[in-house]
């Protein structure tokens, strides 16, 4: 757990470890490298001849040339300026001008993987999870995604990513008149943590009382945050005649304090030609929900300055998901005075979190041992 004066919430000095979005799998292909900046990073990231994505510090050890404009040799990256080659784990294995390699001659290199048809970073050699999945979906050899265009929101990744759970604004900003009971379930060991909530559909007007009749009388969603920068929205759980629909929004955090997302839509794959058309339809009204209610959420999270003074029961997801960001851990990506934080200077801190959750009245929730 990070210590209490190392508080995560909110903090633009910590990057937390997981997986980060890189790019689409497409984009990088065998025999290329391309560098990216990534959580304030510099990494070169390359596809060696087994098709297997390596990454690495950018800046060569030698005179700091960018490995991203150098090439890929078999399964090593070459620097462009002196042929320095380096293998995947980040240890020179070539020097031309010299047999003897000295023992500086290697980078930091982080684990990848591949998943939604994306390219991920975690910022360890080792990964101890995998990219988070959405339950219905596990066991599936294939899904269909569809990526739409990134965007930019003008605050930290944390707060944005509230959103989902946010019960009050469904009501003040969305008009949807919804009443719903949460249920969480922390797996720690994993990384995530999974906000259910359930409601019965309103009949406050003839469209709900349709709504009502064709999708049945209850209505539930689930937010599994993971690592603090993924989110994992799943709609229409438990309604007759629509599947499932899933939502999954990559964040990166932005030298400039604002956060980079990547909207990806996900379905399962149906065999034949009248299960691609289903599916497209289901990744088209995926987009659909997510566009409804887009607009709205952005003005807020563009206009914002989160700094909670009075929070009400209702907010008991939002109390339980800073608690949960607080108990990641750092990653080498953070910055170098993340053990002298001003604690004062932090929106939320570990400590706040607490005290806040000892302040409102909890709500129905089934919490599991972390």
């Amino acid at each position: 757990m990070t210590p209490m004066s190392q508080a995560i919430f909110n903090n633009p000095k910590v990057v937390a470890r997981g997986w980060y979005f890189v790019c689409p799998s497409v984009d990088l292909l065998a025999g290329h490298v391309q560098s990216f900046d990534l959580c304030g990073q510099r990494i070169a990231v390359f596809r060696g001849e087994d098709g297997q994505v390596r990454a690495l510090d950018a800046y060569c050890p030698h005179m700091g040339t960018d490995l991203g404009i150098g090439d890929v040799v078999g399964n090593h990256v070459r620097c462009f300026f002196h042929y320095w080659a380096f293998d995947g784990a980040g240890q020179c294995q070539d020097i031309p001008c010299q047999a003897q390699i000295p023992t500086g001659a290697r980078l930091p290199s982080y684990a990848t993987a591949e998943q939604y048809g994306c390219i991920w970073i975690y910022p360890d050699e080792v990964a101890p999870v995998g990219v988070a999945e959405f339950d219905e979906l596990k066991g599936h050899d294939d899904v269909i995604v569809r990526r739409d265009r990134p965007l930019t929101r003008h605050c930290h990744h944390h707060i944005c990513m509230m959103n989902g759970i946010d019960v009050q604004h469904l009501q003040t900003v969305h008009r949807l008149p919804v009443d719903l009971e949460l249920s969480l379930q922390r797996r720690a060991e994993e990384g995530l943590i999974d906000f259910t909530l359930t409601g019965d559909l309103p009949q406050n007007s003839w469209q709900a009382r349709l709504g009502r009749w064709l999708l049945g009388p209850t209505y539930t969603y689930t937010m599994r945050y993971a690592y603090g920068c993924l989110g994992l929205l799943t709609l229409m759980k438990g309604v007759r005649l629509i599947p499932p629909l899933h939502m999954l929004y990559a964040y990166r955090p932005l030298p400039s304090g604002e956060t980079w997302v990547q909207p990806i839509y996900v379905t399962r794959c149906r065999p034949g030609l009248w299960g691609w058309v289903v599916s497209q339809l289901l990744l088209l009204l995926t987009q659909l929900s997510y566009y409804a209610l887009r607009n709205a959420d952005g003005q807020i999270y563009d206009n914002i300055h989160f700094d909670p003074k009075t929070l009400l029961p209702i907010d008991q997801p939002l109390v339980e998901y800073m608690r949960y960001i607080n108990q990641l851990e750092p990653s080498r990506w953070s910055r170098h005075d993340v053990d002298a934080m001003d604690v004062d200077a932090m929106d939320v801190d570990a400590m706040d979190v607490t005290n806040i959750a000892n302040s409102i009245s909890p709500c129905s929730t089934n919490t599991p041992a972390s």
